[in-house]
């Protein structure tokens, strides 16, 4: 297994460098470091989620502590605590990304309509830490809801934030008024390439990408202007590789199951006839050139990119909450229900999103039906593997955080997806120059 934060980070001649922002339990911030970028700062605020980053590598600094610009090789410097307090102007020029998914629980539809908006709103943090540090490239994450139609003028105008970070919101302003001043900017005003940032968003499934999962959110991809990155060749490597059409096939044809020997027959019968059963319109014609199928809650179960299969959690482990040595987090949970509206995870599909919930405690998403027809709570590290996290990774705080720090998490590989797309793009534009 490779390490989830190697100790060596780059070279002295050449390297990548990021921030990350809501770093939160290291989803993407794992991505983009996996991705070949050297992690440079993280910020986080909830206490247990800065204990997962500190227990990965980050070096948490004391309050009042300032910040220095890691070396290569060098553990990055974790800064806990409020965003609004951390000064960025020392990166000045340093970062190739700055990477976060900001607080989206502010985004309410009727605060939006009427003009207001949340303080924990974090996207003008966001915007400060591009005019401190002015970073080539930035990647957020967040949830699908900001596409909603109630909702696509404010998305509209976090765009156009986003395109020119360096016209500053005024203190008191109604974000219709600034936005109508972006517009008029992108309309005519001459701004420096360098401080202009071309923008695109992108609406994703995690399964497109090969997370065992369904999770739709939208990422939002930021070049700086002067850099004249190729928006074509990036939109090229960022395109989905995993359909549901081709797992359907490979269960059609048994190659599924050749991976799943184990599975009873009925099991397999039960699940063939109910994919045949689905007409060809429910597929999406889009996914009809994807080569690679979609990754199961089985598969990941069974282990892909080289992990080891699970173990079987035993009925009587529910309650005596045994530990398996060597798979961390993997500890039953006892008093899994299923009622309407509250229906277990298959098998044979990928997973359900995986959920934050209220007080950490997921709901429906972290059941799963089994094979014999009983059920029970998916363990935190088959959580973490749905979400794409190494078994290494470790989890902070009791089981409820874990959960919630993986809700709240980007799926590892959805994130290398798009910081690798990130780094070429990058790097080519730089050798054409």
């Amino acid at each position: 297994m490779v390490p989830a934060m190697p100790k060596q980070r780059g070279s002295a001649t050449t390297r990548r460098t990021s921030v990350e922002l809501f770093a939160g339990g290291g989803g993407l911030a794992m991505a983009v470091e996996r991705a070949g970028f050297q992690p440079l700062l993280f910020n986080e605020f909830a206490k247990r989620a800065c204990e997962t980053l500190a227990a990965n590598g980050a070096v948490q600094l004391e309050e009042g502590e300032d910040p220095s610009i890691p070396g290569p090789g060098e553990d990055p410097p974790l800064i806990a605590g409020d965003v609004r307090k951390v000064d960025f102007e020392y990166l000045r020029d340093a970062v190739d990304v700055l990477a976060g998914g900001p607080p989206c629980q502010p985004f309410s539809l009727g605060g939006v309509a009427r003009g207001d908006e949340d303080d924990r709103n974090g996207f003008p943090h966001m915007f400060r830490a591009i005019r401190e540090m002015r970073p080539k490239a930035v990647i957020c994450e967040n949830v699908r809801g900001l596409l909603r139609p109630s909702f696509m003028p404010y998305f509209e105008y976090i765009k156009r934030e986003l395109s020119l970070p360096f016209e500053e919101r005024a203190e008191g302003t109604a974000w219709r008024d600034h936005d109508q001043i972006l517009r008029d900017m992108l309309r005519g005003a001459k701004v420096a390439d360098e401080e202009r940032y071309d923008v695109e968003h992108f609406a994703v499934n995690a399964a497109d990408y090969g997370v065992p999962q369904i999770r739709n959110r939208v990422i939002l991809i930021a070049f700086r202007r002067d850099l004249r990155v190729d928006w074509k060749r990036f939109k090229k490597l960022v395109e989905p590789q995993h359909s549901e059409r081709r797992l359907h096939e490979d269960m059609a044809d048994g190659t599924y199951w050749r991976r799943h020997p184990e599975v009873p027959m009925h099991i397999r019968e039960r699940v063939v006839a109910r994919i045949a059963q689905l007409s060809q319109p429910m597929l999406s014609s889009s996914t009809e050139d994807r080569g690679l199928p979609w990754r199961t809650l089985r598969d990941a179960i069974k282990g892909i990119d080289g992990q080891p299969q699970l173990p079987d959690i035993p009925p009587e482990f529910l309650d005596r909450q045994e530990h398996f040595e060597g798979f961390p987090d993997h500890v039953g949970w006892p008093n899994a229900r299923i009622y309407p509206g509250h229906t277990p995870n298959e098998l044979d599909r990928p997973a359900k999103t995986v959920k934050a919930g209220v007080h950490g405690v997921p709901g429906g998403e972290s059941v799963m039906l089994l094979d014999d027809g009983t059920h029970r709570y998916m363990t935190v590290r088959e959580t973490a593997r749905v979400m794409t996290f190494p078994d290494d990774w470790k989890l902070a705080g009791p089981r409820g955080e874990k959960m919630r720090q993986l809700g709240n998490a980007v799926p590892v590989l959805l994130g290398k997806t798009f910081a690798k797309a990130v780094a070429t793009v990058l790097a080519e534009a730089e050798s054409a120059k």
